[in-house]
């Protein structure tokens, strides 16, 4: 047998290789192609936001939070993990405190909605607002509008006899007590770890004793 016959010429390797390369690389290639983006689908939305009927086209997929920041220009309700575990995002809905980053904004159609610009103003303060300047409830204050927005719903829930999970009573009327009030807050953090001040304001508005 003559071992020559299959011997491979050097045209021969590097036409192999470059079939080979252009083999490989092909759906590298594909892969490049940008898919086709999804449309995006809108929808009109009205509600009441700080007193003041607001009206927007929105798509469908925008959280509460980006429409008031990012649509209404309302940007003292921050945007902190954006996962509804910090509660820099409170917003009151309805009387009802909620996580914004957690709700599209399509959902609250005809809801009447305050963020911490609709509790008060420099020239009128809520008397949140006024007892955490009077305690110092905050340092960095990224997370205080969240805080005040929680704080007026914790003590709200209260008065009008929602329990809690440290509520010694499903029927009786909660106390305005601090454990009551720093298990209700146990969703709104501080990482400057200002909630004994945060705690002493709120019994101030409460008129309580921390």
């Amino acid at each position: 047998m003559d071992f020559d016959e299959f011997t491979p010429s050097r045209r021969g390797v590097i036409v192999g290789g470059a079939v080979t390369v252009a083999v490989t690389t092909v759906p590298a290639v594909e892969a490049q192609v940008p898919r086709k983006q999804t449309m995006a689908h809108i929808e009109k939305v009205a509600f009441e936001v700080n007193g003041k009927r607001r009206e927007l086209a929105l798509d469908t997929r925008t959280t509460l939070l980006d429409a008031l920041r990012e649509h209404l220009d309302l940007t003292g309700t921050k945007k902190g993990c954006d996962h509804g575990q910090c509660g820099a995002c409170t917003v009151i809905v309805d009387g009802r405190r909620i996580n914004s980053c957690l709700t599209l904004a399509v959902m609250h159609e005809g809801d009447s909605i305050t963020t911490i610009e609709g509790l008060g103003t420099p020239e009128k303060l809520h008397p949140m607002q006024a007892a955490f300047i009077r305690h110092d409830g905050y340092q960095c204050g990224y997370c205080t509008p969240g805080q005040i927005c929680s704080a007026v719903s914790v003590l709200d829930e209260i008065r009008r006899g929602i329990p809690s999970h440290v509520s010694a009573s499903l029927t009786d009327q909660p106390q305005i007590t601090n454990f009551e009030m720093r298990e209700r807050m146990s969703g709104n953090i501080c990482r400057c770890g200002a909630y004994s001040n945060i705690a002493e304001a709120m019994a101030d508005v409460a008129g309580e004793k921390a």
